[in-house]
């Protein structure tokens, strides 16, 4: 039987158990993949409840969960790469248990993201997605669900004594209504 996946804003009585499932370990496994150069301190459980869960994920949610038959599996959200302009927006994923990894939620979950930013929440003519050289899964989902490599931009993320390559993707909105019609 397969999996029913799901996207969706958090709940306000859910907030303590996703910071449970997502921020409360700072060495989880996704953390070593999701922009680990940048070196950010997952939230503590105060902050997640009282300014950041609230912020990101209630009042203006910037943030939705995805959910694998009904439980809460990961999340997805986008942001504007140029601040107040808001012009130039850009999404992303967390699958927060990789016992879930390779199952394909992320490339139903981010199909119904874009979707849903297209539809929704924005007239803007362009989505992206930025991830590293280092993380094979992420390009892999971005090709996956139609994004297309836009630019690869050579060693200027360093981690672990290493240089690795940004690599951005996206997709016209008309190109994403042709894909997905």
């Amino acid at each position: 039987m397969t999996a029913t996946i799901t996207i969706r804003p958090l709940q306000r009585a859910e907030l303590t158990m996703l910071w449970q499932l997502g921020f409360s370990d700072p060495n989880a496994e996704w953390t070593r993949w999701n922009g680990p150069y940048f070196h950010d301190q997952l939230p503590t459980q105060t902050d997640f409840e009282t300014i950041i869960g609230p912020r990101d994920w209630l009042i203006r949610p910037r943030n939705w969960v995805i959910t694998r038959d009904g439980v809460i599996v990961g999340s997805v959200n986008w942001h504007f790469v140029d601040g107040s302009l808001k012009r130039w927006l850009e999404v992303g994923i967390i699958i927060y248990n990789q016992e879930h990894w390779g199952e394909h939620i992320g490339r139903t979950a981010l199909t119904k993201w874009l979707t849903h930013l297209f539809q929704e929440e924005t007239t803007l003519p362009h989505i992206g997605l930025t991830t590293w050289s280092g993380n094979m899964r992420m390009m892999q989902l971005a090709e996956a669900v139609g994004l297309k490599q836009e630019a690869w931009i050579p060693q200027v993320r360093y981690w672990q004594g290493q240089y690795y390559d940004s690599v951005k993707y996206g997709i016209l909105r008309n190109d994403w209504q042709v894909q997905k019609d």
